[in-house]
Parts: C-alpha cells; structure tokens; sequence
C-alpha cells in the first residue's frame, strides 16, 4: 500500500518491487489480485498517469512505448494508451525543440546533434525532418 500511495504502479512493476524487499512470490500474487480487485492496482490509470508524466517532461511517443514496454505492459495496451491519450506529439515536438535550440539547424552538423537529441528523447526522424524542413506536419 505504501508504494500505491506515492504513485502508480503496473502490476508487474509492484510485483518487482515486492520481491526486492524480499516478499515471498506466493504472497504476492494474491495481494496483487485483491488490490486490482478493490480497484487501487488499476494498469490502464497507470498507462495513463505514466504517458501524460512523461510527455510533460518533454518525450515523445517512441521513448515512451520503449519504457513501458520495459516495465512489462503489454504492448496492445501501451498502443490503445498512446492512441488514447490527449496528446499533441508534433506541437510538443516543436516546443522541445525550441526551449533547447535557437534556430533551425544552419548545416549537417547541426542537424545531425539537434536530431540526434530529438530522435533520443522518442520522436521519429519523420516528424523531426518535418520540422527541420518546415513543412507542415499535416501535408
């Protein structure tokens, strides 16, 4: 309960941290089953506290799907999430460009760092050529 109440958690994540602290596998299980139960271990609330987190601190889809794939989820479910959440990935894109560079990349070189540096925080080289081209995302 102590670790629901800081944050959300996906069932596979607790079930982890749980054997961290050296509860027994047999006593998890249940525990997991009756928190879901009781609607406080909920994997889509996660998804989406998860998804809305992360966008905030400026990651895109790609870097985002990554992570929880890591963490576990199955990944129809991070696809429905993704999908679901109110999320304007190209404006957003836009705005973590422009609170790190000044000004459109000037040659190769200053392409290839502010890509690079797109392209590791999750948004595909499609959107980020859109971007550095000037082309509109919806053409």
């Amino acid at each position: 309960m102590d670790l629901l109440a800081r944050r959300e958690h996906g069932r596979a994540e607790l079930s982890r941290k749980l054997r961290q602290r050296g509860a027994a596998q047999e006593l998890i299980d249940p525990a997991l089953e009756r928190l879901a139960e009781e609607g406080l271990l909920n994997e889509s609330r996660y998804l989406e506290s998860y998804i809305a987190s992360r966008a905030r601190s400026g990651y895109g889809p790609l870097r985002i799907r990554e992570e929880l794939s890591q963490r576990g989820l199955p990944r129809g479910e991070i696809e429905q999430a993704l999908a679901a959440a109110d999320i304007d990935w190209r404006g957003q894109l836009q705005e973590v460009w422009r609170r790190k560079f000044p000004a459109l990349p000037k040659d190769a070189r200053e392409r290839a760092q502010q890509g690079r540096f797109l392209s590791y925080r999750g948004y595909s080289m499609e959107a980020i050529n859109r971007l550095f081209s000037g082309r509109a995302f919806d053409d």
